[in-house]
């Protein structure tokens, strides 16, 4: 008889030898490595927006594909283009692997969602040990029909308040501005006292760009609601609550006196911050956490060149408030016409979850420690004398960043210039005095469907309203437009859940 224990044996230490190798390549897989190394990197095609003056080098995308075993391709779209640049390539069927969505692009791609063309991913998070991590209320708050299909990055609630030109302020013996009449005169003081002194007419109070964002936290200040709010019993957008109008009031009036750039409608972020930096305006209002930034680039201006940061502006009624948002700046969505097969998300989830380990998190945000930034007292620091180099090769890729510092555990920022530091103490602050929109986690069809249009008509009659090319009833009309054009319909939709 045969002897088969000299032959199972062997056998037996194939099969074993085959269960180890399985179980190291899934050991490698949650080690969060993007590509397969027997069939070679990963391609992933990525398309994100840019909200500095050059694309990057590719310095860090080289580091993060050598950590990843993939190779990247990544599309870089001005920021204030970004927009149309994404409807453009959905409509050539020229979409990559990976791109980013904002509130108002991913309302647009509901209905595509709804039919199937996007992969949803919430079933596979769990399989990944960082991305498993994500927080699941922000995660609820990006969800379509209570589906997940993106990844967010995280944010603080309310960045939003003031940079502002404190040198100025100082010369002008003003205070620090605590509500709305305090600012007012501050941004007038600064368009009409010669601020810097020069002698010269060549001054303004506020720099604003294209989109509303500016003008929203005026009206929030004055006491209009986040985007939706209740009124008698119901839920009605933000422009048709009398405190928008005053904010509109309000806002016209700096247009009418030369308080701010008359050609917002038409500037872009970049341009907004250059008037800030070269001594033109006076106040910016947004993140707050960009006055570090600017500052670096205002003082190759003008090495005298004094910021500081405030967020408590008080509205008519003694109170302040500031517009939360529902805790994320963007989200990264997988186009099923690009990414074809399963094996394939899962490839590109991998990368993404080695993105949310500390280390892929910190080389990300950070760059390389001893090159781009150092540790101190257990965060992140830029190495000074290398800002240029990190701005120029870790800054822009930001817009990859998934989850926050409480997810992927990645350093927060120890920032020696005192108004950053001073920005995320404020960013704090403004967790006590939020406004939220009690229409994030609700849907409508008629929203997702036709929400830029809509936008289109408010943005534009607003401006208009400040620009003095229509009055109270030309606005009226233009809402009017807007329940013609579907509003009315998002009210009914809205108010039924």
């Amino acid at each position: 008889m045969k002897n088969w224990s000299k032959v199972l044996i062997p056998c037996y230490l194939v099969l074993i030898g085959f269960l180890l190798l399985g179980c190291s390549n899934n050991e490698s897989a949650s080690n969060n490595k993007g590509g397969n190394s027997d069939s070679g990197p990963q391609e992933i095609s990525i398309m994100l927006n840019l909200h500095v003056p050059e694309v990057p080098d590719k310095r860090l995308e080289e580091l993060i594909e050598k950590e990843t075993n993939t190779k990247l391709d990544i599309r870089w779209v001005p920021d204030n283009n970004y927009a149309e640049n994404l409807n453009t390539a959905i409509a050539t069927n020229n979409l990559p692997d990976v791109f980013l969505l904002k509130d108002v692009t991913l309302d647009q791609q509901k209905a595509a969602i709804r039919d199937d063309q996007y992969w949803e991913i919430g079933p596979y998070l769990d399989d990944y040990p960082n991305l498993s991590k994500l927080n699941k209320d922000i995660l609820k708050n990006t969800a379509v029909d209570g589906k997940i299909y993106t990844l967010y990055a995280g944010r603080p609630l309310s960045r939003q308040g003031l940079i502002y030109r404190k040198d100025w302020a100082d010369n002008l013996g003003l205070g620090t501005p605590t509500n709305l009449e305090e600012l007012y005169e501050m941004m007038r003081a600064f368009t009409e006292d010669d601020p810097d002194g020069n002698g010269k007419d060549d001054t303004i109070g506020l720099t604003d760009r294209e989109i509303l964002g500016t003008f929203e936290n005026f009206a929030t200040w004055h006491g209009a609601p986040n985007n939706w709010g209740e009124k008698d019993g119901q839920l009605l957008p933000q422009f048709m609550f009398p405190e928008y109008r005053e904010a509109m009031d309000y806002f016209k009036s700096l247009f009418d006196n030369g308080y701010i750039n008359k050609d917002a409608p038409v500037t872009s972020k970049t341009d907004q911050q250059e008037l800030l930096k070269n001594g033109t305006a006076g106040v910016y209002i947004g993140t707050m956490g960009d006055v570090e930034s600017m500052y670096q680039d205002a003082l190759a201006i003008n090495p005298d060149v004094v910021l500081d940061v405030h967020n408590y502006i008080e509205g008519p009624d003694g109170e302040y408030r500031t517009r939360s948002i529902p805790g994320y700046g963007s989200m990264l969505i997988f186009p099923k016409a690009a990414v074809e097969t399963e094996e394939e998300l899962k490839g590109i989830l991998s990368f993404f979850d080695y993105l949310m380990t500390p280390e892929g998190a910190n080389l990300l945000l950070w760059g390389v420690e001893g090159e781009h930034y150092e540790v101190v007292d257990g965060k992140g620091k830029v190495i000074e004398e290398n800002r240029d180099t990190f701005n120029r090769q870790i800054l822009p890729y930001t817009s990859l960043e998934i989850g926050e510092p409480d997810t992927n555990g990645r350093y927060i920022g120890y920032f020696e210039y005192e108004p950053r530091a001073k920005a995320e103490e404020l960013y704090k602050d403004n967790n006590d005095y939020l406004v939220h929109d009690p229409t994030a986690a609700l849907e409508s069809a008629t929203w997702a469907s036709k929400s830029e249009t809509l936008t289109q008509i408010i943005t534009d009659a607003t401006y208009q309203y400040f620009l003095g090319q229509i009055d109270n009833e030309g606005f009226d009309q233009a809402i009017e437009e807007w329940k013609e054009a579907g509003g009315a319909q998002v009210i009914e939709e809205y108010n039924e859940q």
